[in-house]
């Protein structure tokens, strides 16, 4: 490493005598350039533009648009928040080598970053101070492979001092003083080109792993960076204030030399391939630039700040914090103007709020929101979704899709503000409950209701902790982490992935894969299949060599029987789960060893290398030929389901019109799964049409045309539906009925289901056989989610569907013939239609049906509810009546009367009180065949006998049995096998009441 250090210093020094004197001479002139007309002319727009420009036209970076907030198939992140998130691949050496990704060499953009949630998580800050935010956006450039230590920190200061005009003077310069315990010398390469740039010695300050160490992770690419300091005050030595957490000196730009791989070990070792990745927040750039302390004076934040104004009873925005922001006022602007740009980007990239992971933060931002803006600024609801043209305005130039989605987005807020202020009214009900309930002199709220209400109805925690100190009370924050370790403990266990990672590949051993020229694997033959003459699909067979091993995180020559290893093959037929269709299975054989299987359990792509995840059935070595065996079935059920899911998508947008736009899908053999932007779910009619269309594409047998095409060519096909994904070039182009040609060539007015995919399709859709939606609902608003099947397994769903529908004529029937029933008929069959409602709601059948079954049931059920109620209650009015002219004008009454329902029990109690209301009631009623014995009391209130509850809680210690209920009325269950015991209790209550009286009196 020392030699490759003294050779580095060597190379960037000759490239520093032939290129520094020239930047120099520019970097002086431009640090003596008037600072204040700066102010004046860098709007936020201006320098965005003027960052990416720099980089693009001086020197030659590629524009990369930003990705969207959603990460891309990482399941480690909940939001994108750095701009490298979208280059982890390159980092990681497994780009698609066919994609556009795979060409990056320099690279320059403004990536939108959300941080809050997670590592990474500045929610329950943002407000209190003047910089934190939830959304930022992040200037980088990047070089992979390219330029490296001496050319990114030229770049770096020239555009600082040179375009953006800061002096010179104002700024500090970090850099890594090593580790001794991680084997690191101190980066003096990085020192000695920033003092060859012209920065002050005393501008050049060495820091430790904390500061000046950058990690992707635990594991993964690595290495130290040098960062930028701007000093706000200016004229003066600052150095002791750098990485002090002081608000006068704070850091804009890091530049990180991604030089080493953190390993699962912990150890570092040196990458294949060194990189540079930068990162200066936008915002306070523009806060420099715009000579102002605060981030939120500037042009990115003062319309949001007048908008919210003029929406708002408070004062004007005057920027105080702490003690001087008296009732949290310049707060609250803060949070609402942060958190509303935030929660227009989700949306605008699919997240919308919801229950779990992104959503679920989104969900706290949005009401953290609300809550700020309603009771803090006194801002009427509907305030929120009225500042997104704001928004809009600000950002849309940079991120068009906020004024594509303007509309969506205010819909949503609208409804999650509304949803939430209910769910305000009812959380105050439950803490106002709860306290009633608790002892006067205990001061800890129970730690279960406060976390219940977090969870379920969204309530933040320090709105709780706020309304319980304003009564004197505290959650008990022991229970509290106990139960937030539990759900995080859960949360991460459900995030788990299934499948055996131990056999993916590592950065190193890509890169050696690389290095001993073993070319990517040759996966064409997953397209290979034809359909026979007798309508069957024939997959063509493939054998192949084994070029590497990979076991136990390392490449091996061989490994024997029982061992779990990764595969790769020159060629494969297998499909590597991509694009939403899940991997193929089957086995290999190994030539002269035909009955000797090597299952194999899953496929995964990496640096364009498929991997078969196999374990070995005996031993299996590099060079040796096997022969692919892919389970047709599964495969064919797959194709099936992924064309459906193309046709599905198709009639959506034609039936719904084109706001709606796929939000993720996945197809296994046995049904698919599609999630698409929409404003509430489907009804009846609309799930009809949607199966009603499918059905007659499948009629068709349209032929299914699939052609690779240069990504830029076939990218302006008219109707084309791409997703947020990075496409190979050339891309696979699949179109159903209409050929591709056409498409490129004709601006003909007929609609097509026409997608860029890199998954197999059958060829003609007449194979899809038959198809159901068995079930679409909203996930969270805005969002639904289908899941279908096809095939034969539409057809058991029709009949089954069928069946139901049969089952339930036959219920209405036995209603209309049993006009008057008694109450156990009624129950008898209310269960009967409790139990068809179960199994409706839980069987696959076409949904639209079984929305029309759960109406009717519904309406049956609520009906038959009614009929026991009014039966009830005659029978409890018969039964009191009986039991007035038996014990006219008693002080305690308690008998035993014949039923079977605790419902008819309490009626006849409340009759009873009723018409006596001086007496303290107490009926039995003894189930001899089970031996339970229900009982029920009311007492008036204030009564000198007590309680309702506390002499139902004595009669259950005399019966084992249990009660609940109020001081006036109560009931419960308890046993006896005896009728004799029966009486004996009854004799005992109707004694413990007069007790009671006796003693008061």
């Amino acid at each position: 490493m020392a030699a490759r250090i003294v050779l580095g210093k060597q190379f960037h020094c000759a490239l520093l005598n032939a290129k520094l004197y020239t930047l120099l001479t520019r970097i002086r002139t431009c640090s003596a350039l008037s600072y204040s007309r700066s102010h004046e002319e860098f709007t936020s727009k201006r320098v965005r533009r003027k960052f990416i420009d720099f980089f693009k036209e001086g020197y030659e970076h590629r524009v990369v648009p930003s990705s969207s907030v959603r990460p891309r198939g990482d399941p480690s992140l909940l939001f994108v928040n750095a701009g490298m998130n979208q280059f982890k691949p390159i980092l990681l050496g497994c780009a698609d080598p066919r994609s556009e990704m795979a060409s990056y060499r320099r690279v320059v953009n403004s990536q939108k970053c959300v941080r809050a949630g997670g590592k990474h998580n500045d929610l329950e800050d943002v407000g209190k101070d003047m910089y934190h935010h939830t959304f930022f956006e992040m200037l980088g450039n990047w070089s992979f492979g390219d330029y490296f230590k001496v050319e990114a920190c030229a770049m770096a200061w020239r555009l600082l001092t040179e375009e953006y005009g800061i002096p010179a003077e104002r700024l500090y310069v970090s850099y890594f003083s090593g580790d001794v315990a991680n084997g690191l010398p101190a980066d003096e390469e990085t020192r000695q080109i920033w003092l060859s740039i012209g920065v002050q010695p005393d501008h050049v300050l060495p820091f430790g792993m904390k500061d000046n160490f950058w990690e992707m992770g635990e594991t993964g690419p690595c290495g130290p960076c040098t960062e930028i300091h701007y000093d706000h005050v200016g004229n003066r030595n600052a150095t002791s204030l750098v990485n002090a957490d002081s608000p006068d000196v704070v850091e804009i730009w890091n530049l990180v030399f991604m030089q080493y791989n953190r390993e699962g070990n912990g150890s570092l070792r040196a990458l294949p391939q060194c990189s540079v990745d930068t990162g200066m927040g936008l915002e306070r750039l523009v806060t420099v630039l715009q000579g102002k302390r605060s981030n939120y004076d500037t042009d990115l934040f003062t319309p949001l700040l007048s908008a919210i104004h003029q929406c708002s009873k408070a004062p004007a925005y005057q920027g105080r914090t702490g003690e001087a922001d008296v009732g949290q006022v310049d707060m609250a602007y803060r949070v609402v103007a942060d958190h509303v740009r935030t929660i227009c980007v989700c949306i605008a990239d699919g997240i919308y709020p919801g229950m779990t992971g992104a959503e679920l933060v989104l969900r706290r931002i949005l009401r953290r929101a609300v809550r700020f803006s309603t009771e803090v600024l006194q801002a009427p609801e509907g305030t929120l979704a009225s500042l997104v043209p704001t928004v809009a305005h600000i950002l849309g130039d940079a991120y068009p899709e906020l004024n594509t989605e303007s509309e969506r987005i205010m819909d949503l807020i609208n409804q999650n503000e509304a949803q939430f202020l209910s769910s305000l009214k009812q959380g105050r009900r439950v803490i106002d409950r709860t306290l009633s309930n608790m002892d006067e002199d205990s001061a800890v709220f129970p730690a279960s209701v406060a976390w219940s209400l977090h969870r379920n109805l969204g309530f933040p925690l320090d709105l709780i902790d706020l309304m319980l100190e304003e009564r004197g009370k505290m959650v008990d924050q022991k229970e509290m982490e106990v139960l937030e370790d539990e759900y995080e403990k859960l949360r991460f266990q459900s995030e788990e992935d299934d499948g055996d990672r131990a056999d993916q590949l590592d950065i190193h051993s890509l890169a050696e894969l690389q290095s001993r020229k073993v070319p990517h694997t040759d996966d064409s033959l997953k397209y290979c299949y034809s359909l026979g003459s007798d309508g069957q699909y024939v997959f063509e067979p493939c054998r192949a060599s084994v070029l590497a091993l990979y076991c136990e995180g390392s490449l091996v020559s061989e490994v024997r029987e029982g061992q779990h290893c990764g595969v790769i093959l020159d060629r494969t037929s297998f499909y590597a789960e991509k694009g939403g269709q899940a991997h193929d299975q089957g086995y290999f054989t190994k030539d002269g060893l035909q009955d000797v299987l090597f299952p194999v359990n899953c496929v995964r792509l990496a640096g364009g290398y498929v991997v078969h995840q196999v374990t070995a059935a005996e031993t299996l070595r590099t060079g040796d030929q096997v022969h692919l065996h892919v389970d047709e079935a599964r495969r064919l059920g797959c194709m099936v389901k992924h064309t459906a899911t193309h046709v599905l998508n198709f009639t959506l947008r034609e039936l719904l019109g084109p706001s709606v736009s796929q939000r993720g899908s996945h197809c296994t053999a046995s049904r698919l799964r599609f999630d698409f932007s929409v404003k509430g779910s489907l009804s009846v009619s609309e799930l009809q049409q949607v199966e009603e269309l499918v059905q007659d594409i499948i009629r068709q047998n349209a032929e299914v045309h699939i052609e690779e095409v240069p990504l830029s060519r076939a990218k302006l096909i008219p109707g084309l539906r791409t997703i947020d994904e990075v496409y190979p070039d050339p891309v696979r182009v699949v179109s159903v009925a209409m050929p591709i040609s056409d498409l490129l060539t004709s601006n003909t007015a007929r609609q097509a289901s026409v997608e860029l995919c890199c998954g197999t399709h059958l060829l003609r859709t007449g194979t899809i056989g038959d198809f159901v939606i068995v079930s679409e609902r909203q996930m969270v608003k805005g969002i639904s989610r289908i899941i279908a099947v096809t095939g034969d397994e539409a057809k058991k769903a029709r009949e089954a569907g069928q069946a139901m529908q049969e089952e339930l004529e036959s219920l209405v029937a036995r209603v209309e013939v049993a006009s008057v029933p008694s109450i156990p008929a009624a129950q008898k069959l209310s269960k009967e239609i409790g139990l068809l409602m179960n199994v409706v709601d839980n069987t696959p059948i076409p949904q639209w049906q079984r929305r029309e079954l759960q109406t009717r049931l519904k309406a049956m059920q609520k009906s038959s509810n009614t009929s026991i109620r009014k039966l009830e209650i005659t029978e409890a009015a018969l039964k009191a009546k009986e039991l007035l002219d038996k014990h006219s004008n008693k002080t305690v009454l308690v008998d035993l009367i014949q039923t079977v329902s605790i419902s008819v029990l309490m009626k006849t109690v409340l009759k009873l009180s009723k018409s006596s209301p001086d007496s303290l009631v107490m009926l039995f009623a003894h189930l001899q065949q089970s031996g339970k014995v229900l009982f029920a009391c009311q007492v008036p209130k204030g009564s000198a006998g007590g309680s309702a509850i506390e002499w139902a809680l004595h009669v259950c210690a005399r019966l084992e049995g249990n009660a609940d209920g109020s001081n006036e009325v109560a009931k419960g269950v308890g046993k006896a096998t005896k009728v004799s015991d029966v009486t004996e209790v009854l004799h005992w209550a109707e004694e413990f009441a007069h007790n009671k009286i006796r003693n008061a009196s």
